[in-house]
């Protein structure tokens, strides 16, 4: 039964990012993207399912965006780390910081490979900042609200 609710969970959680991924599509790649999916990164607070859950959302979301392989495997690593250094943190107002840093880092570095030599071409620092503060936008923004809201109705939801 354990089981089985956990792969329900991670399976809903990957579902859902990969529809807001879709819906929200114009703010969801670029240099200075607001994913609003990422809204679900303080999942990890409430379920260790949104570990994979998260995951899985972002390689199908990256399997189906426009910056290909560097995408799919740097793009999904850096979910999978912020969502498990999420998992990991204790203190609520530190669990969106993950996604944010570790996001602004990793994917700040792929687009900028992926930008050299393009008329889009930005410092790496600028680049690394805009993404974070796309990331600060979902993740706190939106993300630490929800978790508030989801940490009442905790023992119902995710339990």
């Amino acid at each position: 039964m354990k089981k089985t609710k956990y792969l329900t969970q991670a399976a809903m959680i990957a579902a859902i990012y990969v529809v807001l991924v879709e819906l929200f599509k114009p703010f969801a790649y670029g240099v200075m993207q607001v994913r609003i999916a990422e809204v679900m990164t303080i999942l990890p607070y409430f379920t260790p399912a949104a570990v994979p859950g998260l995951t899985i959302g972002v390689l199908i979301s990256n399997l189906i965006g426009p910056y290909g392989t560097l995408d799919i495997i740097f793009g999904t690593l850096a979910s999978f780390i912020a969502a498990y250094i999420s998992y990991k943190t204790p203190k609520q107002i530190l669990v969106p910081l993950a996604p944010v840093l570790v996001n602004a880092v990793i994917i700040g570095s792929m687009l900028y490979y992926i930008l050299l030599g393009t008329p889009e071409e930005m410092p790496l620092f600028s680049i690394m900042m805009w993404v974070g503060l796309g990331q600060a936008i979902a993740c706190y923004g939106l993300g630490y609200p929800l978790m508030k809201i989801l940490e009442r109705y905790d023992e119902k939801i995710f339990k």
